[in-house]
């Protein structure tokens, strides 16, 4: 008999339910010692369940991570170093950009779930909400339920295949080992972990396609609330897509943007806006001019007159019509399978965030978010579990912070950090509630799946005449 006190439940109580017939305690009485399932109804008698509508999958579970894992720093970059060697003299009367102190913005490279839980429970909460917390969170998901990490890189004129690294293979299994239900389970917790770092009066948008939308979107309003649900976006892109010949061909991703509060929240609409049409044509009879010879149009709405100017912005409408990146792009392409445009992402900054906000993407990439955030004056916090996109990231924001300095704009210096031992001390951890004989099994079958993942990624032979020697 186990005698450890039951863990605390998330659900309260609700007395006006708990009046069930002699029959329904009969049969809970049944199923308990029969040790059974409870029947499902029996959910809504005993618990007070306020959702209307609610998906429910293999292994639901309200519980998140709690670890506070210790960051490790790999690397601080402050300045970037100038290709060209300047003079002492003329180091005197630089008056190009400087580093900006205060904040350090962060690379982050491991685990997000980890990574969310000790930048929630740790140190780093505290300075997070000395700079406002969190305004803006960007993430682009991995939704492509056949991917292993494995992509196609360019390194000059030749292609090359970039095998999955250890972490990526666990993070492939635990977001496509078993199907659609444990891709909702990652990214279930981890929406959790994100909602509990974001600012009150912050928002997120999240990135996905049709093969995984209608679980997100349901996943959002359960963790959000569906009245905090503010836009589903249309990103159309006319240069993509295939050419299908048994569907019509998909020519478009979804963004789905949910805020912490619907009382108090930042939308910039014109400053992310779209260039009004000039074009009058048969409409020219309802535009006027002004003293200083600006068109515009009257429009009357609720009693009230507003004057739109063909000279200003308006607010961008819920279908953004953006090309994806070219493979002849010389501008920002750099040949990251995954790489979003930067149109994209200034877009949602320049909507949600001001300058000096704090903004973070989590399945960071080829470091698109983190980029354009550091061109528009906003401090950023960037995490991927995949080296490739660390180092990608990692060059790209030191030729962003180069820019800068040249164009005479102010820059931050960042620092990259990671999880290291204990990153792996977390993943061979087991449920502590077991009992110690039930640990022992799942701990040693975890180890030992951790031994061949590094046998695979070294192609090294295992041995078992050593203590600490595992493969040859």
């Amino acid at each position: 008999m186990n005698d450890k006190p039951l863990p605390s439940t998330p659900f309260k109580m609700s007395p006006s339910k708990l009046l069930l017939t002699e029959n329904e305690k009969r049969d809970l009485i049944r199923c308990l010692e029969a040790n059974q399932p409870l029947p499902e109804k029996y959910r809504f008698l005993l618990f007070k369940q306020n959702r209307e509508v609610e998906l429910v999958w293999r292994g639901k579970t309200d519980e998140v991570s709690q670890v506070a894992l210790p960051f490790q720093r790999l690397e601080h970059i402050d300045e970037p170093r100038d290709t060209t060697k300047l003079s002492d003299a003329y180091r005197l009367l630089d008056t190009s950009g400087k580093q900006i102190a205060s904040w350090t913005n962060k690379l982050i490279w491991g685990d997000n779930k980890l990574i969310l839980s000790s930048l929630k429970n740790g140190p780093i909460r505290k300075d997070l909400e000395a700079q406002g917390g969190l305004k803006l969170i960007y993430i682009d998901p991995p939704f492509d339920v056949g991917a292993d990490f494995c992509m196609d890189i360019e390194i000059g004129e030749e292609k090359f295949e970039k095998k999955p690294s250890v972490i990526e293979k666990i993070a492939y299994r635990d977001t496509w080992g078993k199907g659609a239900d444990s891709f909702i389970a990652m990214i279930y917790e981890r929406l959790k972990l994100m909602h509990d770092l974001l600012a009150e009066d912050g928002s997120i948008y999240v990135h996905c396609d049709y093969r995984v939308s209608s679980y997100l979107r349901l996943v959002l309003d359960e963790i959000f609330g569906a009245d905090n649900f503010r836009n589903e976006i249309i990103w159309y892109y006319a240069n993509g897509g295939g050419r299908a010949r048994t569907w019509f061909n998909r020519k478009h991703d979804t963004l789905f943007w949910y805020v912490k509060s619907n009382k108090k929240y930042m939308y910039n609409g014109k400053e992310a806006g779209d260039e009004r049409n000039t074009n009058e044509g048969t409409f020219a009879g309802y535009f006027k001019t002004n003293e200083e010879g600006r068109r515009y149009q009257e429009v009357r709405a609720g009693g009230k007159v507003y004057r739109y100017y063909n000279d200003e912005l308006k607010n961008a409408d819920d279908v953004w019509n953006m090309g994806i990146i070219s493979q002849r792009d010389k501008t920002e392409r750099i040949n990251y399978p995954t790489q979003k445009p930067e149109a994209l992402l200034e877009r949602i900054i320049k909507a949600s965030s001001k300058q000096g906000d704090l903004v973070a993407d989590f399945f960071c990439g080829s470091g698109t978010t983190l980029a354009v955030a550091e061109k528009l004056g906003r401090k950023w916090i960037g995490a991927d579990w995949g080296r490739f996109g660390i180092h990608t990231t990692r060059k790209r924001i030191i030729g962003v912070q180069r820019e800068l300095k040249k164009a005479g704009k102010n820059f931050r210096a960042f620092e990259i950090l990671n999880l290291g031992k204990y990153e792996r001390a977390n993943f061979l951890r087991t449920n502590g509630d077991l009992r110690a004989e039930e640990q022992a099994q799942p701990a040693e079958q975890k180890e030992q799946e951790f031994i061949n993942l590094i046998l695979s990624e070294y192609k090294a032979e295992a041995v078992e005449s050593f203590t600490h020697i595992v493969g040859k």
